[in-house]
């Protein structure tokens, strides 16, 4: 994969993104003569009703239509729609692909072998952008946390970004959600790492090069022993 990912914390096609969104488009590979192209992935709130998917759909092609794209939103919400080859072709010759929020583990059983992931991967591959929304960003972990038993189990995922969990949402975890972080923690691996990002904020980066952080807040990464913050404008490197 060789194009720029973006994990972000919260704040999906909403303007305080904009300066992230206009990056992206900005680094997304696209040829310099047309408008960046824009697919919009509701498929995390497949299972909230149509009311819920047409709400993100309709945020995202309103807000990336504002950014000067050339956006549509798909209807990708189960397996059917996931192996659809008119979805996977529009996926594959995407600038942009964009998941936004919901079910991380919904989203990742509905993405994992079908054919619209496959596209996104070769979309990927020749330089198109990757931005996921807090389920959006978890599936590019290694895992996924079962929070009905407070990250003592979790669920494999694609393990595309070298890091342990990715948690979302950062800053707003409450009190009572802390023991899942030190659960998280303390189930890391020698040389492993785990990965929080606030709430409108984002990680930019590729992969075995450096991450930027930009947005409202901070990112935070965590070792079994060790932690670290950065804010908006610093760099920092994750494990191979």
């Amino acid at each position: 994969m060789n194009g720029l990912i973006a994990l972000l914390g919260s704040g999906e096609y909403l303007a305080v993104m904009d300066e992230i969104d206009l990056y992206l488009l900005a680094n997304c590979g696209a040829d310099k003569d047309r408008k960046p192209r824009v697919v919009c992935l509701p498929t995390a709130a497949g299972r909230e009703g149509d009311a819920s998917v047409n709400r993100w759909s309709k945020m995202g092609v309103e807000h990336f239509t504002r950014l000067g794209a050339d956006v549509q939103a798909l209807p990708v919400i189960d397996a059917t729609s996931a192996n659809d080859l008119n979805h996977a072709a529009v996926v594959e010759e995407a600038d942009l692909i964009y998941f936004s929020g919901g079910d991380p583990r919904y989203l990742y059983q509905t993405m994992k072998k079908s054919l619209v992931w496959e596209a996104a991967q070769k979309a990927w591959a020749r330089g198109a952008a990757y931005a996921g929304c807090s389920a959006g960003a978890m599936i590019l972990g290694k895992e996924i946390p079962d929070f009905r038993t407070m990250g003592m189990r979790s669920i494999p995922t694609f393990g595309i970004v070298p890091v342990a969990f990715v948690m979302p949402h950062f800053d707003a975890i409450p009190l009572f959600g802390k023991p899942l972080v030190a659960t998280l923690r303390l189930r890391l691996k020698d040389g492993e790492a785990m990965i929080g990002v606030d709430e409108n904020t984002a990680i930019i980066g590729k992969l075995n090069e450096e991450w930027t952080v930009m947005g409202q807040a901070k990112a935070h990464v965590f070792t079994k022993n060790e932690s670290k913050s950065y804010a908006a404008g610093e760099k920092f490197s994750l494990g191979k």
